[in-house]
């Protein structure tokens, strides 16, 4: 079905009839003209979009409940949403808000400029060490900082990770994230080349299989392919059980050191994150751009939005804007804050969508990057 086709205002804000929520913006489908596509998932797809009255330019990602329930996953949307609207971190996507109508989730999401890392490595076919040392060193940040928060990614890979305007690393995705108030999970998910040993074996699990797959993304991004990547499953399987790979000849020393220091089969010999980013190798090589952690960022480049036709698209030229004449900006970006998941999103087996269970967050407008385009 063609988003475009349904402009409503029918659309629900998330979370149910809190008092916090009755006071933010309540989005809908009208509220932004939709632009190209830039991906497509495995529940919907996300388009290039902008907000009418502020012009700024978010990716809005449409997921179709029919196929979130068919796939069982409703639960694991909640979580995401849940988990995504309220981390604040210059290397971590931005989720500034939700809707949904009766058929769609609609999740408004940072717009990151330059796409996914997958892209970008495939293209280059690996990278140098100052690249691969800057992401590695971003990453690091972020899951730093997703830990402080007691979540656990579990599905680092390069499709999960996007590049913003500056070319910095940020983690998109969060469909297998978790909260882990306890620290020990089983739940096996993410991506084979990238499963660490006690998934595979299916033993409880903490933060440090996060750990993991930041070395087996730094061997990726250095070389070109995962360390244990092989024909078949099970053979992929016994060489992540057996830490079996080989580096390079061309690999620097101190990179092979820190990539063997993460791709430890026991958790907890695995190198600290907070080690990873005063690691040598790191601290040689990786850049770090200011850029990216400035508080005053104006809304970027501008554009006219084409509709001439039904293949609505974004031109980028540039201009001058100012971030603080738009003042809806500000609720896109504090509509994160005073929302967070509810069973409203997708029904409950039993039809039951009444309240939200709502995750007390600060309500303080943290002003972000603004990745895109806008009108003059």
């Amino acid at each position: 079905m063609d988003i475009k086709s349904d402009t409503s205002c029918d659309d629900k804000e998330n979370g149910g009839s809190s008092s916090a929520q009755k006071s933010a913006k309540k989005w809908c489908l009208n509220d932004f003209e939709i632009g190209k596509p830039l991906g497509k998932g495995k529940f919907g797809n996300v388009y290039l979009a902008r907000e009418k009255r502020s012009k700024y330019i978010v990716a809005l990602k449409v997921i179709f409940k029919h196929q979130v329930q068919k796939a069982g996953c409703e639960h694991q949307l909640r979580r995401e949403i849940e988990i995504q609207s309220h981390l604040r971190h210059p290397n971590i996507l931005r989720l500034y808000g939700y809707f949904y109508d009766d058929s769609r989730v609609y999740m408004i999401l940072e717009y990151a400029s330059k796409g996914e890392l997958y892209n970008a490595l495939k293209a280059v076919g690996k990278f140098d060490d100052v690249q691969a040392a800057t992401y590695i060193y971003q990453l690091a940040d972020a899951l730093s900082y997703c830990h402080s928060k007691k979540v656990i990614h579990r599905d680092i890979k390069p499709e999960n990770l996007l590049l913003g305007v500056y070319g910095e690393l940020k983690i998109a995705d969060f469909g297998w994230s978790v909260h882990a108030p306890s620290s020990r999970r089983t739940t096996i998910c993410g991506t084979l080349d990238y499963l660490p040993p006690e998934m595979i074996e299916d033993k409880p699990h903490d933060e440090k299989v996060d750990l993991w797959s930041l070395g087996v993304l730094c061997y990726e991004l250095l070389v070109g392919k995962p360390p244990f990547e092989t024909p078949t499953h099970d053979a992929t399987y016994q060489k992540i059980l057996k830490c079996e790979y080989r580096f390079p000849p061309n690999l620097l020393p101190e990179a092979c050191d820190l990539i063997s220091k993460l791709l430890r089969k026991l958790p907890h010999e695995r190198l600290s994150l907070e080690q990873v980013m005063v690691h040598y190798w790191i601290q040689k090589y990786a850049k770090v751009n200011p850029n990216i952690n400035q508080q005053n960022i104006s809304l970027g480049t501008c554009a006219p939005l084409n509709t001439t036709n039904s293949n609505t698209s974004l031109s980028s030229q540039p201009c001058n804007s100012n971030a603080a004449a738009n003042p809806v900006k500000k609720d896109l970006i504090k509509s994160a804050s005073n929302s967070s998941a509810s069973s409203g999103i997708i029904p409950s087996k039993t039809g039951n969508s009444g309240g939200a269970s709502v995750v007390k967050t600060t309500t303080t407008v943290i002003k972000t990057e603004a990745y895109g385009y806008c009108k003059k």
